[in-house]
């Protein structure tokens, strides 16, 4: 079996940077303006495992792919689990947009 490249680690490691960006986003939102610790607290450490994530990614990939994938996972993310945790507004035009960030950061990983 061979080993994964440094390409596809990059790539696995700036998914996850997204995925602790949607944690820090939506971590924002409970912390009510940094007024409550444990969600202030927990804000604070996924954005810096986010950021250092990203850089680690950014070591590899270019870094304007790595900032729009970044940016885009984060944004898809936090909105769907806007709509799903806040009942956040949900019209056919936003799917549309919401798909075609999706589209988007396939494209860029796809370049």
């Amino acid at each position: 079996m061979s080993s994964l490249s440094s390409n596809t680690i990059a790539w696995i490691v700036l998914i996850i940077a997204g995925l602790f960006e949607i944690c820090w986003a939506i971590g924002l939102k409970y912390s009510e303006g940094f007024t409550k610790l444990i969600p202030s607290v927990f804000t604070l450490l996924t954005l810096g495992i986010s950021m250092f994530l990203l850089a680690r990614a950014s070591q590899t990939l270019p870094i304007g792919t790595a900032y729009g994938v970044w940016v885009g996972v984060g944004a898809l993310g936090t909105a769907i689990l806007g709509i799903v945790l806040f009942h956040e507004p949900v019209s056919a035009l936003r799917l549309f947009f919401l798909a075609l960030l999706l589209i988007s950061i396939i494209g860029l990983k796809l370049s």
